[in-house]
């Protein structure tokens, strides 16, 4: 395959996931499995957070990537939609959480969205621990920014409370 077809596939694949990332259904699709216990069919790689909507008061869930585990009771987990994203609007109206990971279900935590210095770090260290993958996930969210190349990427830093 030439060098010019190769890089229009790749292209391709990204927009192709991109679209994926905007399907609600797609995105929602894990949820169930936690809810029904069997969230550590993905390890402790994922997440889900039950968070409290902001205006409703209701629980919400998503499904959420592990960036990094500094220790076994703190998770750092990346907002590819960044600050726009709703689950990041609830944690800054409401801290308080529950998160099932491996075999743990519902635990209280408390959310913290970082500062932009700690965030480049965690995302610096990322980059070299898996050069690959954040090559693709930054080009997918770079494609979820509308081309934009610039876009912050919020972390958020949740500490397990038992």
């Amino acid at each position: 395959m030439t060098r010019s077809l190769l890089a229009r596939a790749f292209r391709l694949r990204r927009r192709a996931i991109a679209r994926a990332f905007r399907s609600r259904r797609l995105m929602r699709a894990p949820i169930g499995l936690y809810r029904a216990g069997l969230g550590f069919v993905f390890g402790r790689r994922l997440m889900m957070l039950e968070h409290t909507g902001r205006n409703s008061g209701e629980s919400r869930y998503v499904v959420l990537e592990v960036v990094t585990s500094p220790n076994p009771n703190e998770l750092v987990i990346a907002s590819a939609l960044g600050r726009r994203a709703q689950w990041v609007q609830n944690l800054g109206a409401e801290s308080n959480c529950h998160v099932s990971i491996g075999l743990r279900r519902r635990v209280p935590a408390i959310a913290e969205v970082l500062e932009p210095a700690d965030a480049r770090a965690y995302l610096a260290a990322y980059e070299v621990q898996h050069p690959r993958i954040w090559k693709e996930l930054s080009a997918l969210m770079t494609s979820l920014h509308d081309g934009n190349p610039d876009f912050e990427i919020p972390l958020v830093r949740i500490t397990l409370r038992s």
